[in-house]
């Protein structure tokens, strides 16, 4: 599972994949007049996905083989990248010239940029051509988010996702005194310091090489939203403002609280002094933490495989939205031959139950079994040491992907809760199909999120002092070129308020 099914918010790809494409042009890649699905010859389509493959994969790839070649008369390769690695090889795939046919995208991997530097192949002919069920499926929204400068160049998910964002925590370890509450980041900070007095050799909270999702959850329990539409970001707006201006953690007013927090935190000893070099990304499940911050897909993912601790979670996000359709997302690669193959197995994962089953979740009685519980069918991952359901999670279809045996029992009741509160059109919800465009701006964008892993990193932890850390952090970004990168993303933000009325 992605990190435990949806392990995308809160993780920042470098900046250098904007350099990497300087002097890239941008193509229309019209497809002409599109004949029908030819599948008379045989081909290897070739997929990439981010995360750290199972080591039963093989035995699944295996099993899905013999379907696909029944079905279209071709096979899948699918090729890993790790979860310590991906931030730099991700976005070699698209500049190194490799010729590979898909992979999974997502706003967090800056699917928008990427698009704008010609990485992926234009969609407009080709999807509905060669993915016909899935198109008739996609909403006006979705296909909106998937469109950038006027040409779709991504297949949005099927299976709307939350903003929702939290604490996931032991409740099984030695916890004297604890009364219980998980309810906010003071919380939180209790149940950190129990957990350090009472149980020895444990780390309380899960950090790792790709930063700290502390400050992205102190955010969005402020109501702060994040302009790219994904957390890690350094340019945030409040989003109940009808008119909401760009601004920075330096101009922050709760930026002292924030930092004076993680130094408690720091000098507490909640996570090791190292933690930036520490490549250990699974600390929770595998029993040396006691909490991580993350969504509600990863708190099912993780309770499912550790069922015996029980683990809980609660949601401290207090503006409520969907995430954007491309927060998972099939993108085609430009330098892909066999572009009406990919399209065709890919509607045909999404479309055709048995086809799904075998690509998601794997072999029937070896990696997943089907039980009839109320009526309704349920799926259980079985030897989760070795499989795990597909890291290609754009692929999860509503009606399609089933409902898990093992979930938390609150886990409906959750997704009910955010369904009930949000409103389309309204707060955060309403800048979801708002996407950045920093083609004009490359240089200094890139600057800026390379000082923003440099320098805010480590601030962000307590490693450097606050004070004078936050204005090297300042002093840094402006020299990076901040305020153009600001001025130009704000004009973009005024045209994009200023069309929703």
């Amino acid at each position: 599972m992605k990190r435990c099914l949806h392990e995308k918010v809160g993780i920042a790809v470098l900046g250098v994949f904007l350099l990497f494409f300087a002097g890239c042009s941008k193509t229309a890649d019209g497809s002409g007049n599109l004949g029908p699905l030819d599948t008379s010859k045989q081909v290897e389509l070739v997929l990439y996905v981010v995360s750290d493959e199972p080591s039963g994969q093989r035995e699944m790839n295996e099993n899905f083989n013999k379907l696909l070649l029944e079905k279209l008369n071709c096979t899948l390769r699918i090729n890993w990248i790790g979860w310590a690695e991906f931030a730099n090889k991700y976005p070699l795939l698209f500049s190194s010239g490799e010729v590979f046919d898909m992979a999974y995208a997502a706003t967090w991997l800056n699917f928008a940029s990427l698009a704008q530097k010609g990485a992926f192949k234009n969609l407009d002919e080709l999807f509905p051509a060669y993915a016909p069920k899935n198109y008739a499926r996609q909403s006006k929204t979705a296909l909106q988010q998937g469109t950038i400068d006027g040409h779709l160049y991504a297949i949005p998910t099927l299976l709307p996702t939350y903003s929702a964002y939290g604490p996931i925590y032991r409740v099984d370890i030695n916890l004297p005194g604890w009364d219980g509450n998980m309810n906010n980041m003071a919380d939180m900070e209790k149940y950190l310091q129990i957990v350090k007095d009472n149980n020895p050799g444990m780390e309380p909270i899960q950090i790792y090489s790709i930063g700290s999702e502390i400050d992205d959850l102190f955010l969005m329990e402020n109501g702060i939203y994040f302009i790219k539409g994904s957390t890690n970001d350094f340019l945030f707006i409040d989003p109940t403002q009808p008119n909401p201006k760009l601004f920075t953690w330096w101009e922050y007013e709760k930026a002292s609280e924030f930092l004076a927090m993680v130094n408690r935190w720091n000098q507490a000893g909640y996570f090791s002094k190292s933690a930036l070099s520490d490549t250990d990304s699974d600390k929770l499940r595998n029993g040396k933490a006691a909490l991580r911050i993350h969504n509600i897909d990863t708190w099912e993912g993780d309770y499912q495989m550790r069922p015996e601790w029980g683990l809980r979670w609660n949601n401290f996000t207090k503006d409520l939205s969907n995430m954007a359709f491309t927060q998972d997302a099939l993108v085609i690669s430009s330098t892909s031959k066999n572009p009406d193959r990919a399209l065709a197995f890919y509607d045909l994962i999404t479309s055709d139950p048995e086809a799904h089953r075998a690509f998601f979740y794997g072999i029937e009685g070896k990696s997943y079994e089907i039980q009839i519980i109320d009526g309704e069918e349920r799926v259980k991952s079985m030897n989760t040491d070795r499989y795990s359901s597909s890291a290609l999670w754009a692929a999860r279809t509503k009606g399609l992907t089933l409902p898990s045996v093992g979930s938390p029992p609150d886990l409906q009741d959750f997704k009910d809760s955010f369904d009930a509160a949000i409103k389309d059109g309204e707060n955060s919800q309403k800048f979801r199909s708002f996407t950045i465009d920093t083609s004009s701006i490359e240089t200094e964008y890139a600057a800026c999120i390379n000082v923003h892993q440099q320098y805010w990193w480590p601030l962000e932890l307590g490693y450097v002092d606050a004070v004078t850390g936050l204005q090297e952090y300042r002093d840094k970004m402006q020299a990076a070129g901040i305020e153009r990168v600001r001025d130009t993303l704000q004009k973009q933000l005024d045209a994009y308020v200023a069309s929703l009325n």
